[in-house]
């Protein structure tokens, strides 16, 4: 049997993704995670997977947007779970700022600042779609004072009393 070819190249494409994996796997479920507040994220957050009961217009909001069902809910459940009111969905407004996928780096930079400013929470979307969009989104977690959440699909930015801290899950 011949060892080269399409078989052997199925077989081996998820080794391309073993070192991200290796490198959050200390965060699975939680544990290594030495925050009280992000381990809440984590376990009644992150890892819900139906919405909580309250308000719904956030969720609405992201589906209209482009997010995916699951990427919403955990926004909408975040946004219930740290008690925000309101929200702006590609403007600075409310309690917690939602840069979506077809914000430039421009308007993120922006929201970041004004996050800072007025003390609310930013929300990136898609924070690796594209070279620009990544470069930026690493550059405002080195220069932020607060606590920061990777969870691949969004990218949260805390401005709280909470230390400077940056989590990869």
């Amino acid at each position: 049997m011949k060892i080269t070819g399409r078989n052997i190249t199925r077989r081996l494409y998820g080794l391309s993704h073993l070192p991200g994996r290796i490198a959050r796997a200390r965060y699975f479920r939680g544990h290594g995670v030495h925050s009280p507040f992000v381990y809440a994220l984590v376990r009644q957050v992150f890892m819900r997977r139906a919405l909580i009961d309250g308000d719904r217009r956030l969720y609405e909001a992201m589906l209209a947007a482009g997010a995916s069902e699951r990427r919403a809910v955990q926004i909408q459940n975040l946004a219930i779970h740290c008690g925000y009111d309101d929200f702006g969905m590609d403007c600075a407004e409310g309690d917690i700022y939602v840069a979506s996928a077809a914000s430039d780096e421009k308007t993120i930079r922006e929201l970041a600042r004004r996050a800072a400013e007025t003390g609310a929470t930013l929300c990136i979307m898609q924070p690796y779609d594209g070279r620009e969009r990544q470069t930026a989104c690493r550059e405002l977690v080195d220069a932020h004072v607060s606590t920061s959440v990777d969870n691949r699909g969004y990218l949260l930015l805390f401005n709280n009393y909470l230390p400077k801290q940056h989590f990869r899950i």
